[in-house]
């Protein structure tokens, strides 16, 4: 089961996305903030964080360049009532960005996407390792 962490600074949000998800077959931790992400992702392992933008005191564009620089394959999406930072140079990080709305298909649609693109690159990884019989592979996703 694909974990997702849903970070969003209101509660309402939160819980609809996480039931949402669960509804899909993911298993859904969230977070309120950006205080203490790093630790929470190391803790928790999550195979693609959805994220606002904003976050409080806390900019989720400068969590999502955290995020990457220590989680450089951790997939993200930007999921924001603000069309205006799509085009922030920032954002680019993320692997999709979609503006909230009380219809979850295009989101729902994107995460699947990420999963996809994220199974193709982890195939493409595993087949281009020259192994021989009898060797063991050993491949980390996360950094």
């Amino acid at each position: 089961m694909n974990k997702i962490l849903v970070i969003d600074d209101d509660q309402g949000v939160r819980m609809l996305y996480a039931d949402e998800l669960a509804d899909e077959g993911y298993e859904g931790v969230t977070c309120g903030d950006g205080s203490r992400l790093m630790e929470f992702i190391k803790a928790e392992r999550p195979d693609l964080v959805l994220m606002d933008i904003r976050l409080g005191k806390y900019d989720g564009l400068d969590l999502l360049q955290d995020i990457r620089n220590t989680f450089d394959k951790l997939p993200v999406i930007i999921s924001t009532a603000y069309s205006s930072f799509r085009h922030d140079l920032k954002s680019i990080a993320a692997v999709d960005y979609v503006l909230k709305s009380s219809d979850l298909r295009e989101l729902k649609l994107k995460i699947e996407m990420a999963f996809e693109g994220r199974k193709e690159f982890v195939s493409r990884r595993v087949s281009e390792t020259t192994t021989q019989p009898g060797d063991q592979l050993h491949y980390t996703v996360w950094g």
